[in-house]
């Protein structure tokens, strides 16, 4: 019931943004044949870009942390590498000079927010006095997410041929130095 009522809040928010950038354009016969495409609409909008960064700052300004900004190149660098892993979906890290979180969610209706929240939840499992992650479970993503020298993000979404959904961001100046805390 919830992934219908999130279905029909972004296919009615798509909408809405085609209508507004639609009608931002000049009216003559030249602009008649621009038709933008959702994949154009989730990858470029303005919107997408505020649900990421909201997302990500929210978590770092529990810890009070400095606001990420968008960054064009690591967005560019990230929508790349998601192309690279449409066939496959999987999450396998690039090999950039870049901190890096990846998420894959099963079918096409994942948010933004759903991966952040997804990183952010394995901050149950860092303990900050040992600055480790608990035994058998992984934290690096939150980490990441919470890397105070971070200063920059930015993130693509793909659905892969497999119609899942996959996530990268990509963080300037990474995180997760080797002996040294997030904050």
């Amino acid at each position: 019931m919830a992934v219908v009522s999130i279905s029909n809040h972004l296919i009615s928010a798509l909408l809405l943004l085609h209508i507004l950038l639609l009608s931002s354009l000049p009216h003559n016969r030249a602009n008649s044949a621009v038709i933008l495409s959702r994949r154009d609409l989730r990858a470029n909008s303005t919107a997408v870009i505020a649900q990421f960064l909201r997302a990500h700052n929210t978590v770092r300004s529990a810890h009070g942390l400095s606001r990420l900004k968008w960054s064009p190149s690591l967005a560019n660098y990230a929508k790349w590498y998601a192309n690279r892993r449409r066939g496959d979906c999987t999450l396998i890290h690039s090999t950039a000079d870049f901190g890096e979180n990846l998420f894959w969610g099963s079918g096409k209706r994942w948010k933004p927010a759903d991966a952040v929240a997804a990183w952010a939840a394995e901050g149950a499992h860092y303990d900050y006095q040992t600055n480790s992650c608990k035994s058998g479970s992984d934290c690096l993503h939150y980490t990441q997410l919470v890397w105070k020298s971070t200063m920059k993000v930015g993130c693509a979404q793909i659905v892969c041929h497999s119609r899942d959904t996959f996530i990268a961001c990509e963080y300037y100046p990474h995180g997760n130095v080797i002996g040294e805390k997030p904050y």
